[in-house]
């Protein structure tokens, strides 16, 4: 979306409003990495279940 695009129709608030979505999105992601590399540790994944027997 250009930065003086100021046409409102339904179909354009749509998109800008997917184009700040996604922007608030990227920028929540890269704080949540910025915080992890503080020290944090990143949660712990479960066990691979163990191999089914016959």
């Amino acid at each position: 979306m250009g930065k003086h695009d100021n046409r409102n129709s339904m179909k354009m608030r749509r998109r800008k409003a997917q184009g700040k979505l996604k922007e608030r999105r990227k920028r929540q992601k890269a704080e949540r990495q910025a915080a992890r590399a503080d020290g944090k540790p990143a949660k712990k994944s479960r066990p691979a279940p163990a191999p089914a027997k016959e």
